[in-house]
C-alpha cells in the first residue's frame, strides 16, 4: 500500500496548472490580447507601440516629468558620479547621502517627522504593513485597495478584515466589531488615497474620525495622490486639511516623481521601527543613485511649478465632463484617472483593441483588479497632454463607444 500511495502521489505534477492555463493564448488567437505590448520610444504623451504611433492615455506620468530635461540630466549625472547601482541594501552598504537627503525632503514635503525610502512602492507597503501588524493585531482595509496592501496584510501575523468600498458606515461597523473582539492588540486601517483603477478619492475626513473614535491607527497609500492632490501636491491628507489625523503616508516614485521606488512617512519612532524590522527593506538592494536623483529633481520642479497641477486638473475635468456628456459610465472618479466601465472581460479587450487600432493606448482592467462583470478601460491624463491629444482621445472613444453599443 505504501508503494502504491507513493506512486499515486508522484503522478501529481506541480506544473499542471501552468500547462492548462490557456486563457492568454485564447485571447491572442482572437486578436485582442492587450498586455505586454512593447513601447519602442521614450515614455510620454505620444509613444511608439508595436511600431505604430499612439497617444498615451494610460500612463501614470501625471505631472509630465518623465521626459523633463532636468530630471533626465540629474539621473545621468548621478549615474556618472555614483555608478549604476548601490550593490547592497539600505541596512548595510547601500545607503548614500542622497538617500538621506531624499528622506528629509520627503518628510518635510508631506508634513511628517521622518520618512523612509524603499526600492519600490510595492515593497514599501509589503514591508511596512507586515512588520507593524503582529500576531495579536488587526488590519482593516477597503475592499478595493491595491494588491500590495493585500499582500502586506497576508505577510503579517495579524488578522485582516475588509469593509465595502469607500462605505464609511460599513467601515465603522467593521472597525467597531474588530475593536470589541480585539482586546489584546492594536488596529491599523489601510486605504488608498486615490483608488488606482476607479479614480475615486477615499472619504478620508469621515474615516479619520472613525479611527480616532475606536483608537485605530490610519495609513494612507498616496501612490496616485502625491503630486496630484493638495495645495502643494502633498497628497490626500493635505487635500482635506487633516494631515495630523493620518499616522502614516505612503507614496511611490513611479508616478508623479518620474522614477522608481517608494517611501513611507510618519512619526520618527514609527519610521525607525519600520527601518529596522521591514524585511523588504533590509533584504533588498537600495534604489539606484539615478532613481534617487531623479526624485529629488522632480520634487524641486513640483514645488517650483504649481501650474503643472493646474494643467493636470484642467485636463482631468475636461475628460470627465466630455465622457459623461457622451453617456459613458465613468463611475465616481474625481481625479485624472478616468475609467470607462465596459462590463465583461472579452468586451473590454475588444473595446481596447478598437481604440488601440485608432491610435490611442489605454489600459484594460479586469477581475480581480475590479469586481467581476465590471471590466473597464482605464484612461489617465497628464499635465502635458495638449488639447490636440484630448480631442483625439474623445473622438476615438466616442466612435468606439457607439460601435460597441456603450453609448448612443
Amino acid at each position: 500500500m505504501q508503494a502504491k500511495d507513493r506512486a499515486d502521489t508522484a503522478t501529481i505534477d506541480l506544473f499542471e496548472k501552468c500547462f492548462s492555463f490557456t486563457d492568454p493564448q485564447t485571447v491572442r488567437d482572437m486578436g485582442i490580447y492587450p498586455y505586454f505590448h512593447p513601447i519602442q520610444s521614450a515614455p510620454g504623451d505620444e509613444v511608439i507601440v508595436d511600431g505604430k504611433p499612439c497617444i498615451m492615455a494610460g500612463s501614470n506620468n501625471y505631472l509630465g516629468l518623465v521626459n523633463h530635461p532636468r530630471v533626465k540630466e540629474a539621473a545621468m549625472k548621478a549615474a556618472h558620479d555614483f555608478g549604476s547601482g548601490c550593490t547592497g541594501s539600505r541596512f548595510l552598504n547601500g545607503t548614500l547621502d542622497m538617500h538621506l537627503e531624499l528622506e528629509r525632503r520627503l518628510a518635510k514635503f508631506v508634513h511628517k517627522e521622518a520618512a523612509l525610502v524603499f526600492s519600490t512602492g510595492f515593497q514599501t507597503n509589503l514591508g511596512a504593513i507586515s512588520c507593524l501588524i503582529g500576531k495579536n493585531d488587526a488590519v482593516i482595509i477597503d475592499r478595493q485597495v491595491h494588491a500590495c496592501i493585500v499582500d502586506g496584510c497576508r505577510l503579517s501575523y495579524g488578522k485582516t478584515y475588509k469593509f465595502a468600498h469607500n462605505d464609511m458606515a460599513d467601515a465603522e461597523r467593521v472597525i467597531s466589531n474588530v475593536r470589541n473582539i480585539n482586546t489584546r492588540g492594536g488596529i491599523m486601517v489601510v486605504v488608498d488615497g486615490v483608488f488606482s483603477m476607479e479614480g475615486d478619492i477615499i472619504k478620508l475626513p469621515e474615516l479619520a474620525k472613525i479611527c480616532k473614535r475606536y483608537g485605530a491607527r490610519l495609513m494612507v497609500d498616496d501612490a496616485h495622490s502625491i503630486g496630484v492632490l493638495g495645495p502643494t501636491g502633498a497628497g490626500t491628507a493635505e487635500h482635506f486639511g487633516i494631515t495630523d489625523d493620518v499616522d502614516l503616508i505612503m507614496g511611490t516614485f513611479s508616478k508623479s516623481f518620474a522614477s522608481l521606488g517608494g517611501f513611507i512617512a510618519g512619526k520618527k519612532e514609527v519610521i525607525e521601527y519600520i527601518q529596522h524590522t521591514a524585511r523588504s527593506l533590509i533584504f533588498s538592494a537600495s534604489i539606484t543613485p539615478s532613481s534617487a536623483a531623479a526624485v529629488l529633481t522632480a520634487l524641486d520642479i513640483i514645488q517650483a511649478e504649481p501650474e503643472r497641477r493646474e494643467h493636470l486638473w484642467n485636463n482631468a475635468h475636461r475628460i470627465q465632463r466630455e465622457f459623461r456628456s457622451l453617456g459613458f459610465d465613468i463611475g465616481h472618479t474625481a481625479t485624472p484617472i478616468v475609467p470607462i466601465v465596459v462590463g465583461e472581460d472579452l468586451d473590454c479587450f475588444a473595446f481596447w483593441k478598437d481604440v488601440y487600432d485608432r491610435g490611442v493606448f489605454t489600459n484594460p482592467v479586469i477581475s480581480p483588479a475590479v469586481p467581476p462583470g465590471h471590466a473597464m478601460i482605464r484612461t489617465s491624463y497628464t499635465a502635458t497632454h495638449t488639447d490636440r491629444h484630448l480631442d483625439k482621445v474623445i473622438e476615438v472613444m466616442a466612435e468606439v463607444g457607439r460601435k460597441r453599443g456603450l453609448i448612443s
